[in-house]
This record gives C-alpha cells, sequence and structure tokens, in this order.
C-alpha cells in the first residue's frame, strides 16, 4: 500500500525528499534496533543492524547532496507523517535472543519492501525526471535485495542459532 502522497504530482524535489525521509526512517529505525540489543559478539544482530543504519546514512547523505545541487536549501515540502514503513523494518520486528540469520532476514525484507514501494510509485507517476529517479531507486533496492540475499547465502551455521536466555 503506498502512502498519503499523489505520486501524480510530485515534483523532481518533492521525489527527492520522499527517497530521502525513506532512508532516513530506516537509519532511525536500524540505529534504534542496535541500540536496544546491544552488542554481545561480533558480528552480531546488532551489528547487522548497525551496518544498515551506516548503509542508510549513506544513502540519504547521497541524495540530500543531489537535492542540494539542484534546489540550494528550498524548503521541504513533503511531510514526513505521509511516510510511514516504507523501507524500515518494523517496530515489533526483534527479538533480544535473535540470530544475526533473522536480522539479516528482516532487513532482505525491508529492502523488498523498498522495491516494492518504488516499483507500484511508478505506475502513478507521469512526470520524465521523476519517474527516471524513482526506477533508479527502485533497481538501487534490487541490487539491495540481490546483495543480502547473497550474503545470507555464505553465513556461517551458527549464524542461524538464536542466543539462549543466560538465566
Amino acid at each position: 500500500m503506498l502512502p498519503q502522497i499523489n505520486f501524480s504530482q510530485l515534483s523532481l524535489m518533492d521525489a527527492l525528499d520522499v527517497a530521502i525521509l525513506v532512508e532516513v526512517e530506516a537509519l532511525e529505525r536500524y540505529t534504534l534496533f542496535s541500540e536496544q540489543l546491544g552488542h554481545r559478539y561480533p558480528d552480531d544482530a546488532a551489528d547487522v543492524f548497525r551496518r544498515m543504519a551506516e548503509s542508510e546514512k549513506k544513502h540519504a547523505d547521497e541524495l540530500t547532496q543531489q537535492r542540494k545541487a539542484l534546489f540550494a536549501d528550498t524548503p521541504v515540502t513533503v511531510n514526513k507523517d505521509s511516510l510511514f514503513d516504507v523501507e524500515a523494518p518494523e517496530i515489533g520486528s526483534i527479538r533480544w535472543n535473535m540470530s544475526p540469520f533473522k536480522a539479516f532476514q528482516l532487513v532482505l525484507a525491508s529492502e523488498e519492501k523498498a522495491y516494492a514501494f518504488y516499483d507500484e510509485a511508478l505506475s502513478h507517476i507521469s512526470d520524465t525526471e521523476v519517474k527516471t529517479l524513482f526506477s533508479e531507486l527502485r533497481d538501487e533496492e534490487a541490487e539491495h535485495v540481490r546483495m543480502i540475499q547473497e550474503f545470507i547465502s555464505k553465513l556461517p551455521p551458527e549464524a542461524h542459532i538464536d542466543l539462549d536466555d543466560e538465566d
């Protein structure tokens, strides 16, 4: 389901703002998850989420630079309340004992969700520049899905094991 945005009326600036907000929401969610889980051992679920937060920040920064180059400091007109869980994993989706494998499954589902968002939005867009941007973003999400799937396939067996309750 698409957020409450009229995609047929988006300007290129608004489309960039939507994409930035999507990345920032995911960055904030992954940061929250990493902090909530706490680091227990190298490459644990918290590390998975920390690395994803870094990746989302990088994407948001790149989009922000692109926006600044095109539109300088023109105020944002897209309401961030119109977007929710576009790419960010759902708030209640982590567990204290989740394995890195389960963390990556959650990441994969989020990347697939972002792909579906851009793919569905494209059918509502007529502006050529916005369509091009959203096509590029959709294709980036498809590449992220492929990369996460490949990474999951290479996880060692112990990465599939949830933590035990130490009490």
